[in-house]
């Protein structure tokens, strides 16, 4: 990311409305993504959706690994690496009372790290953390 740039992480259910269902996300989600210049999104995610097709969690119009490839190569998508850094952080949430799965801590550390929000309507990730997340 050049300077100035901001980037806001998207949460596995909020990556998937934006990409196919943009009516799914709040008023207040769909502004945070209007403002941003990239949108990141933590290789997790990628991982979610496969498993989230696979149990019939989600049904998506093409194969998952197109949906994951089309949605990755928007020109404001940013795809998020998992560091060794956030990795701890993720871990460390135990000590700090976080609510969630791992692929939700993982989400939310990496947005830590970078000193940015997440869009997620994840009602636990928000209660954690109203400054870190918007809705």
């Amino acid at each position: 990311m050049g300077g100035g740039e901001s980037l806001i992480v998207l949460d596995t259910h909020a990556w998937l409305w934006w990409s196919s269902a943009p009516d799914r996300l709040s008023h207040a989600a769909r502004e945070a993504i209007d403002a941003s210049d990239r949108l990141g999104v933590c290789t997790i995610s990628c991982w979610e959706v496969a498993m989230l097709e696979v149990r019939g969690r989600v049904e998506l119009d093409r194969d998952v690994r197109a949906w994951v490839a089309q949605a990755l190569a928007h020109p404001r998508a940013r795809t998020l690496e998992l560091t060794p850094a956030a990795a701890v952080a993720a871990g460390l949430l135990d000590g700090r009372d976080f609510p969630g799965d791992p692929a939700d801590r993982i989400i939310y550390a990496t947005a830590e790290a970078l000193g940015a929000r997440v869009v997620t309507r994840d009602r636990r990730m928000r209660d954690f953390d109203a400054a870190r997340t918007v809705w």
